[in-house]
């Protein structure tokens, strides 16, 4: 038992020893690289990197990290800022650990990367062909304005919720604004720092706007490059959420200068109005009355089944959104409008029945031959659209017609009878009567008859006849100032013809006042009435 415990004791002692050798292995290595510093050349541009992290660096190198967006480590900003003039740069410097010292070209031959590998860091320095001391006082203007333009527009693109990036002919983001990196970093498991290059999001062919985003997008037709609208894309991000763009491409000399445009709330609105019509299209399918509305530019852009129904055209002719113009012609050849009589007469009635809509005071009668009868009405709607309703009345337009004949046969019936007779509703107005009423009173002209009542009436028999009571009574039955309802009484005539007259109430409420004179007779003259005292009958 003593062994054992002897040896696991010397067995503990040596792996704290190998613990405490490797500790100090590390802390020395990590302080020599503490202690390295840069020792760049006079206007050097120089970097000192331990993996991804900037050890040390020039002021001119420091300024050019600055340049990029702060997101990522300090590795993947320089790569960002160098990769759209060193595209192979991430690819390269993978084997500077072997090989201790790359150059490496830019693409245009302007500019230099020297890179060393020294005890374990990264050294990176650019060097321009062209030095600023072989620049002229005009260079140098050129180069300031330049500076401004290129503060002026990284301002820019960096202060606004638009996504900016660019991509490479091989599908790489070789640059992007820190809107895209942000949303591209979200994408990322939060343990992990954001890397260069970043996350594409999109997927976009390079000779063609093609269908789909990535993680869930929504088909959109392939169209050629900058000749067409944008393409609408849908993203769906790390929390389920679906966000929408509008891509605006540019094809540039190494690939593609792409901005999105969020269109969220677009989406939202459109989503709704398509509800709302949706509606409106259910709701006007159950109507009776043809809809055709036309937009500003006197296009068909809603129309409901009845339309069809009432015109007899298919549902494909009003698919193809025919103009104003086009669908009066349509129901014009169809016999589907009146017909008139020349051509110049056709063009102003489309002249007024469009400038009439427009002001809300179309409305008009068509009987067609086929003896249908349509209503048309046309009233405006916002932003200069027009709404025509087509309404068929052809069997309201059948009953009124009717009811006209069945008045016309009762009025002849009327007029038929010798005895003269007046119909009176229940608030007094005279409503009917006959050619005997109208030869005994002297009417000549029916006219005369309009808004006549029972006290117009009264003072009418009372002028033509000697002074009696009679017609106050007729007149309190008709006003229902009384409750007798049947009452008959006499009354002379000026030519001294006796005058029956009685009174019968109808199931409406209507009264019937019956005049019937007996043969002439010598009775009181008509200049005998001049004695009469007018306020006898009391009007």
């Amino acid at each position: 038992m003593y062994i054992q415990l002897a040896l696991l004791s010397a067995a503990s002692l040596c792996m704290a020893f190998v613990v405490i050798y490797i500790t100090a292995i590390v802390a020395t290595r990590g302080e020599q690289k503490g202690r390295f510093r840069l020792v760049p050349e006079e206007g050097e541009t120089a970097f000192l990197f331990d993996e991804e992290l900037l050890v040390d660096a020039t002021p001119e190198a420091r300024a050019i990290l600055e340049s990029t967006p702060k997101t990522g480590s300090d590795w993947s900003r320089l790569l960002s800022a160098f990769t759209s003039q060193f595209p192979d740069l991430k690819a390269n410097i993978a084997a500077l650990a072997d090989e201790e010292k790359l150059t490496i070209d830019s693409r245009n031959g302007q500019a230099k990367l020297y890179c060393e590998w020294q005890r374990g860091l990264a050294r990176i320095s650019l060097k321009s062909r062209v030095s600023d001391d072989h620049l002229s006082e005009f260079d140098r203007h050129i180069v300031h304005a330049m500076e401004q333009e290129l503060e002026t527009l990284r301002a820019t693109s960096e202060n606004g919720p638009l996504l900016i990036w660019r991509e490479h002919l091989d599908q790489t983001v070789t640059w992007a604004n820190s809107a895209y990196l942000e949303l591209s970093d979200s994408f990322e498991p939060e343990d992990e720092e954001a890397s260069w290059p970043p996350r594409r999001l999109f997927n976009i062919d390079h000779t063609t706007v093609t269908q789909n985003a990535i993680d869930g997008a929504n088909a959109v037709s392939p169209r050629p490059f900058d000749a067409s609208p944008p393409a609408r894309m849908s993203l769906k991000t790390p929390n389920d959420e679906t966000r929408w763009f509008d891509l605006y491409t540019s094809r540039q000399e190494d690939g593609t200068l792409v901005t999105a445009v969020p269109v969220d709330s677009a989406v939202q609105t459109e989503g709704k109005l398509r509800d709302l019509t949706q509606t409106l299209t259910n709701t006007f399918s159950h109507l009776t009355t043809g809809l055709a509305v036309f937009s500003r530019n006197r296009r068909l852009t809603f129309y409901n089944p009845a339309l069809t129904d009432l015109t007899g055209l298919p549902s494909d002719y009003f698919e193809r959104a025919p103009s104003l113009m086009e669908f009066l012609d349509k129901l014009r050849d169809n016999q589907m409008m009146p017909e008139p009589k020349d051509y110049k007469s056709w063009r102003q009635n489309v002249s007024a029945l469009e400038s009439q809509a427009a002001d809300g005071t179309f409305e008009e009668i068509w009987t067609l031959a086929s003896q249908t009868t349509y209503r048309v009405k046309g009233r405006p709607l916002p932003d200069g659209a027009i709404a025509y309703f087509f309404e068929d009345i052809s069997s309201e337009v059948s009953l009124s017609r009717r009811f006209r004949s069945e008045i016309e046969t009762g009025q002849s019936v009327l007029d038929s009878l010798d005895e003269a007779l007046a119909v009176f509703a229940n608030d007094g107005r005279l409503i009917m009567s006959n050619s005997a009423y109208h030869s005994l009173w002297g009417i000549e002209d029916d006219d005369t008859l309009e808004d006549t009542g029972i006290i117009e009436s009264a003072r009418l028999w009372y002028s033509k006849c000697a002074p009696t009571s009679v017609w106050n009574d007729i007149r309190d039955i008709v006003a229902g100032a009384t409750t007798v309802t049947e009452w008959s009484g006499m009354a002379r005539l000026w030519d001294g013809r006796r005058l029956q007259c009685s009174v019968t109430p109808l199931p409406s409420g209507q009264t019937v006042a019956r005049f019937a004179p007996e043969a002439a007779i010598a009775g009181p003259s008509r200049s005998s009435r001049e004695n009469v005292d007018p306020e006898y009958v009391k009007m």
